[in-house]
């Protein structure tokens, strides 16, 4: 779907969303610029992702679309081819930050550099809020891993315990995954806006150039706050494996001193049940119970050595 949009009577954006070989070779006819397909949009290496002929910027962003019910689509390439007078967006999903940047586009006359700027500024503010959204998580994960109550909840519900911290583990590496892409983002970004203050000197507007510096310093503080986050959560993984671990050895040392523990107990056991016919304690009146005690006895002193270690509590 092809989309003009006019300001002061002229053609200054053209909105490619989802278009076909086919409208893309139209476009490229009828404005006169070499508009790239999804698959050369894709490329990762800068040199194919920013690029700079004639006086024409052609750029593309990774960008990965959000939705209202949390779901997650694959990354999507954003991609710009931007002169002096005309900005050509090509997009392949719907990102709802369009609809706000049409908006604000529409308000007053623009020229094709400062729409650039304007969606520019959005995928900026974007990329803050999604960072926010995942401090947010973040910090209700940390709250539920480290809260004593978690101390209690280990002691009496152990079956629960471990069904939370599995549950846990899968949504670090939901954050995990949502953070690559913003990453992805971010520097593509960090790369893009130097580029076209660098390349652009000649003919941007000196109120662009300065918005374009200001991004430049916006885009630097999400990334120095994006490998924050990234320890962050990195952190919250080791803390969520630590635990489980430390589960599975409570487990284990468990199932250890129960198996000792009935040791004796057998062996005395069976002794008793030995058929001998010489057995001074089968002619005892007392000789019953007095093995009895003795199993109990030998289950209760390993228990009592395991106690005074530290053991078990």
């Amino acid at each position: 779907m092809l989309t003009e949009h006019q300001s002061g009577g002229k053609l200054v954006w053209v909105d490619l969303y989802n278009p076909t070989n086919e409208e893309i070779g139209q476009a490229c006819t009828k404005y006169g610029l070499d508009i790239p397909p999804r698959d050369q949009l894709e490329e990762i290496e800068f040199s194919s992702r920013l690029q700079y002929e004639d006086e024409v910027f052609t750029i593309s962003v990774p960008l990965t679309p959000h939705h209202k019910n949390g779901d997650e689509d694959l990354t999507s390439p954003l991609g710009f081819v931007l002169t002096k007078d005309l900005l050509v967006t090509i997009r392949f999903a719907r990102l709802h930050t369009f609809e706000a940047i049409t908006t604000r586009v529409n308000r007053r006359t623009r020229s094709a550099p400062d729409i650039f700027l304007v969606i520019l500024e959005a995928m900026i503010d974007y990329g803050a809020d999604r960072l926010e959204e995942l401090r947010a998580e973040a910090l209700k994960i940390s709250q539920r891993i480290f809260h004593k109550d978690m101390q209690d909840l280990q002691k009496n519900k152990v079956a629960r315990v471990n069904r939370m911290l599995r549950e846990t583990l899968i949504e670090i590496g939901d954050m995990g995954e949502r953070l690559s892409h913003i990453r992805d983002t971010l520097l593509v970004l960090q790369r893009a806006v130097p580029f076209v203050t660098e390349h652009g000197d000649g003919w941007l507007d000196p109120t662009v150039k300065a918005r374009l510096k200001t991004a430049v310093s916006d885009v630097q503080s999400l990334n120095e706050y994006e490998v924050h986050l990234t320890d962050k959560i990195q952190f919250l993984l080791d803390a969520d494996l630590g635990f489980i671990s430390t589960e599975q050895n409570d487990l284990f040392k468990i199932m250890t001193i129960w198996s000792i523990v009935g040791i004796p107990p057998v062996l005395v056991a069976g002794i008793y049940g030995m058929n001998f016919h010489f057995m001074p304690e089968l002619a005892l009146t007392y000789g019953y119970p007095m093995a009895l005690i003795l199993i109990v006895v030998s289950a209760l002193i390993p228990l009592l050595w395991f106690k005074r270690k530290g053991w078990w509590e």
